[in-house]
C-alpha cells in the first residue's frame, strides 16, 4: 500500500502530544517494510481557502505553523486522490478533525479530511463521500465544515464498549454507498491508549469492512492519521488498519 509521508513530519512543531518526538518514528519503524512511501506535497492555498476563512489561515501563519499544516493537508489530498484507485494511508500531522472553518483546537489547525474531500468534489472526481471518524474524540470540525453538505455522510462511533462499538461500525459500513470512504484514523481509543476500548485487531476489521464497502459501491477508500499517543502500540495499530484496507 502507498503511504503518504514527509520527513518534516518528524519535526516537533509544538509541545502537544500529537507533535511529540518519536511519534512518527514509532509508526515508520513498524510499517516501513510493508508500505511504499510517497512524499507529501503542501496543499495549494486555494485548496485550504476553499475550506477555511482567511482570518483562520492568517492565524495559523502567525503561529508559525502554516508550512507544516499545509503539508498535512496536501498529504491528505494525495491520499484521497490515490484512494480513488487503491487504498492509501496518509501518515500526516498535525491532525485535523477539530479544525472548523474559522477556528481550531485539539492539536489541529487545518481540517485535512475536509480539504481532501472538498478538493475531490470541486474537481468532479466524486459525487458522494462517507467519513468514518473512529478517533476517541468527536470530530467536531469535520462535522462543522462538511455536516451540511448533501454529498457527505459522517459517522463518529460513540458506543461505550468494544462489542457494541464494532457492531455499530460494521452496520454503518454495510449501509454505506459512496464514491470514496475517508477514515479519520485516530488510534487513541485503543486498549493501551487514552480511551481503553478497542483492540489492535479491531482496526484491521474496520479496515477490511471499509475496503469491502468501497468495493461494493465501486468506490475508493483512504485513511489519514488523527490521534493516537501511546508510541508503543501506535505503529502496530496503523499496520493493522493497513492490513485490513489491503484485504489481508
Amino acid at each position: 500500500m502507498k503511504m503518504i509521508f514527509h520527513e518534516d513530519f518528524y519535526r516537533t512543531y509544538t509541545s502537544d502530544p500529537a507533535a511529540d518526538e518519536g511519534r512518527m518514528e514509532a509508526v515508520v519503524e513498524v510499517v516501513g517494510p510493508h508500505v511504499e512511501f510517497v512524499t507529501a506535497r503542501p496543499a495549494p492555498l486555494e485548496d485550504i481557502a476553499a475550506v477555511h476563512t482567511r482570518d483562520h489561515i492568517d492565524q495559523v501563519r502567525r503561529q508559525g505553523l502554516y508550512e507544516i499544516a499545509s503539508l498535512a493537508a496536501g498529504g491528505a489530498i494525495q491520499a484521497a486522490t490515490i484512494g480513488l484507485n487503491e487504498p492509501c494511508f496518509g501518515l500526516i500531522r498535525p491532525p485535523g478533525h477539530h479544525a472548523s472553518a474559522g477556528s481550531s483546537w485539539g492539536f489541529c489547525y487545518y481540517n485535512n479530511m475536509a480539504v481532501a474531500l472538498t478538493h475531490l468534489k470541486s474537481k468532479g472526481m466524486i459525487d458522494t463521500a462517507f467519513v468514518l471518524d473512529f478517533d476517541l474524540h468527536f470530530g467536531d470540525g469535520t462535522v462543522n465544515i462538511l455536516g451540511r453538505k448533501d454529498y457527505v455522510t459522517i459517522y463518529n462511533p460513540e458506543e461505550p464498549d468494544r462489542f457494541s462499538y464494532m457492531n455499530r461500525v460494521l452496520e454503518e459500513l454495510e449501509r454505506c454507498t459512496a464514491d470514496i470512504i475517508g477514515i479519520s484514523a485516530g488510534f487513541d481509543n485503543h486498549l493501551q491508549d487514552w480511551g481503553g476500548t478497542l483492540a489492535t485487531e479491531d482496526y484491521q476489521e474496520m479496515g477490511r469492512a471499509v475496503r469491502e464497502a468501497g468495493a461494493k459501491s465501486s468506490g475508493g477508500c483512504f485513511a489519514i492519521l488523527e490521534g493516537g499517543y501511546n508510541h508503543r502500540v501506535l505503529g502496530h495499530n496503523v499496520l493493522a488498519l493497513i492490513r485490513g484496507l489491503s484485504g489481508q
